[in-house]
C-alpha cells in the first residue's frame, strides 16, 4: 500500500508540497538537497541522469535560503527547492557541457534566461543532466557521459535528449528538472521514465540567448512528478521578455485551479479527440495496446471520447526540412572544424540541411501554416487531442538508433519521433502524463495536446486523469 503523501520520505515530496513546508519552516533546503544528494549517492553511478553535480554550492544556497526564511525573506515560489538544469542551458560558473567534447571544460559566465528566472524564483541548481550531444538522438549518451538509464530497467533507455532530466526527477535526485524540446525531446523521456513532460506552447518561456531569435519549432520544458508541480515550475519560467520576439506577450502565467471541486467539474464536460498514430506515424503494438486500454479508463471520465485526428500527411517531410535547415545554421561550423569530436548522429542530423534551398524551406514553412490551420479547426470540435507519447517502449542501451518498429523498416533516425514533432509543428502545448505499464512492466506515456495557448486546460485535464484514474508517477524503487 502505498504512504500517504505526508508519510513519504523526504526526497519523494512533491515541490509543491516541500515549497509550503519550507516556507511554515517544517522542513530545511539543507535537508532536501541532502536527501537529493543521498538518492544521487544511491543511484547515479548505476542511472547516470548527471554530466556535472555542484554539492558545495547547491549545500551552501540551501543554508542561505534557510537563513533568508528564518528572517521572514522568501525569495518565490521554488524557495529552498532543488532542481536540475539540462546540460543543453548555460548556467554562470556551473560546466556546461552540452554533451560535446568540444565544451567538455567550458564555464559560462552568463545564465540562459530559463535559468535567471529559476534562480529569482528561489530554486536551488543540483547540477547538469545527461543529454545526447547537442540534444540530437534517440538516447541519451555521449562521449562525456552514459548511457542515461530509465531506473524501471537499468538495462534500457532513458530516451532523448532529456533523458537525465527525466530519471532526476524519476528518482528523487531532484524535485523538478528543467528541459528542452524540439522534436520530442521532453515528451519521450517522460514517457520512457513515468513522469510528467511538459513542453509549453511556442513562446510560453522566452528564450535567451539564442542565434536563431525567430525559431519557434525550439522550447525550454519541464519535467516533474505531479501535473501541479509542472505547472508550478512552468509559472516561474514563463512570461514575455523583449530578447525573445516570439515569447508570449503576458506578465506572468498564472497557475490553474487543482482541487478535487475542479475534478467534479470536469468530469464529462471535456471533448476528446484520440489518435495513436496521428494517420503517418509507426507504433509499437504492446504501446498502441496500452494506449488503447487508456483511452477506455478516459472514456469512464468523459462522455465525448472519440478517434480523431488533423490530417497530418505532409508533417514528416514539413518538419525534417525546418529541422535540417535550423540545425545546419547552427551547427555546421562545429562539424567542418572538428569533425573527429562530432558525434556520427550530430553529423548526419547537421548534413542533411546541406545544400537546401530558400526555395524548399519556404516551402516547408507554407506547409507548417496549413498544418496549424487544421488543428485550429481540429479544435472547434474538441479540447483535447490525445496520442501516445513515444512510438516505442524504453529500448535496449545496444541499439544506438530506432530504425525499425515491428519490423517496419523507417524512414530515417528521426521517423520514430513523428509523433511529436507533428505537434512541435503546431506551436502547440503538449503533455505528457504516465498511463500505465506495458506487459514488460516499462512505463508508457499519454500525450494529451491542448488548443493554442491552453496550457491551464490542458493541465487541468491532466489533472483530472491523474486524480481519477490513477495516471501519475509509481516510484520505481
Amino acid at each position: 500500500m502505498e504512504p500517504r503523501r505526508s508519510d513519504r520520505p523526504l526526497y519523494q515530496r512533491s515541490a509543491q508540497q516541500l515549497a509550503d513546508q519550507i516556507a511554515r519552516r517544517e522542513v530545511r533546503a539543507y535537508d532536501a538537497v541532502m536527501a537529493c544528494f543521498e538518492q544521487i549517492d544511491r543511484h547515479d553511478s548505476t542511472l547516470k541522469a548527471y554530466i556535472t553535480t555542484c554539492r558545495e554550492e547547491a549545500i551552501a544556497a540551501a543554508q542561505q535560503a534557510d537563513e533568508a526564511i528564518a528572517q521572514g525573506h522568501l525569495s518565490g515560489p521554488l524557495h529552498g527547492i532543488p532542481i536540475a538544469i539540462k546540460d543543453l542551458a548555460a548556467t554562470a560558473g556551473m560546466r556546461t557541457t552540452y554533451g560535446s567534447l568540444l565544451y567538455q571544460d567550458y564555464v559560462p559566465t552568463f545564465d540562459d534566461l530559463c535559468v535567471t528566472r529559476l534562480k529569482a524564483a528561489g530554486a536551488i541548481i543540483l547540477g547538469k543532466t545527461n543529454t545526447p550531444e547537442f540534444g540530437m538522438g534517440a538516447h541519451t549518451k555521449n562521449a562525456l557521459c552514459g548511457p542515461t538509464a530509465t531506473p524501471y530497467d537499468a538495462r534500457r533507455s532513458s530516451g532523448g535528449s532529456s533523458g537525465g532530466a527525466a530519471v532526476a526527477v524519476a528518482t528523487g535526485m531532484a524535485y523538478l528538472s528543467h528541459g528542452s524540446d524540439m522534436g520530442g525531446s521532453v515528451r519521450t523521456p517522460a514517457s520512457f521514465c513515468d513522469v510528467v513532460g511538459l513542453r509549453p506552447a511556442a513562446g510560453r518561456i522566452p528564450r535567451f540567448p539564442k542565434s536563431l531569435l525567430w525559431d519557434s519549432l525550439a522550447t525550454d520544458g519541464i519535467l516533474a512528478r505531479t501535473v501541479e508541480d509542472s505547472a508550478l515550475m512552468l509559472s516561474v519560467m514563463a512570461g514575455f521578455d523583449c530578447r525573445d520576439p516570439i515569447s508570449l506577450a503576458a506578465d506572468r502565467w498564472e497557475i490553474p485551479e487543482f482541487s478535487e471541486a475542479l475534478c467534479d467539474r470536469l468530469t464529462g464536460k471535456v471533448r476528446v479527440g484520440f489518435s495513436p498514430d496521428l494517420g503517418i506515424a509507426v507504433i509499437d503494438p504492446a504501446v498502441r495496446a496500452g494506449f488503447e486500454a487508456a483511452i477506455d479508463w478516459m472514456s469512464s471520465l468523459c462522455d465525448r471520447v472519440v478517434p480523431d485526428h488533423p490530417d497530418c500527411t505532409h508533417a514528416q517531410a514539413t518538419f525534417e526540412t525546418l529541422r535540417a535547415g535550423l540545425l545546419y545554421q547552427s551547427y555546421h561550423r562545429q562539424v567542418e572544424k572538428h569533425p573527429d569530436q562530432i558525434s556520427s548522429t550530430v553529423r548526419w542530423n547537421v548534413e542533411q540541411g546541406q545544400g537546401l534551398s530558400a526555395q524548399a524551406f519556404l516551402a516547408a514553412e507554407v506547409e507548417r501554416g496549413r498544418l496549424y490551420q487544421r488543428f485550429l479547426k481540429f479544435f472547434e470540435k474538441y479540447d483535447v487531442l490525445a496520442t501516445v507519447s513515444a512510438s516505442v517502449p524504453p529500448f535496449p542501451h545496444e541499439q544506438s538508433e530506432i530504425l525499425e518498429i515491428n519490423n517496419t523498416p523507417l524512414r530515417n533516425i528521426i521517423d520514430y519521433l513523428t509523433i511529436t514533432y507533428t505537434i512541435t509543428l503546431a506551436g502547440l502545448p503538449a503533455l505528457s502524463i504516465p498511463c500505465g505499464r506495458i506487459l514488460s512492466g516499462l512505463p508508457i506515456g499519454l500525450q494529451l495536446i491542448g488548443k493554442p495557448q491552453g496550457e491551464a486546460e490542458l493541465l487541468q485535464f491532466a489533472y483530472l486523469l491523474q486524480e481519477r484514474l490513477g495516471f501519475r508517477h509509481q516510484w520505481p524503487f
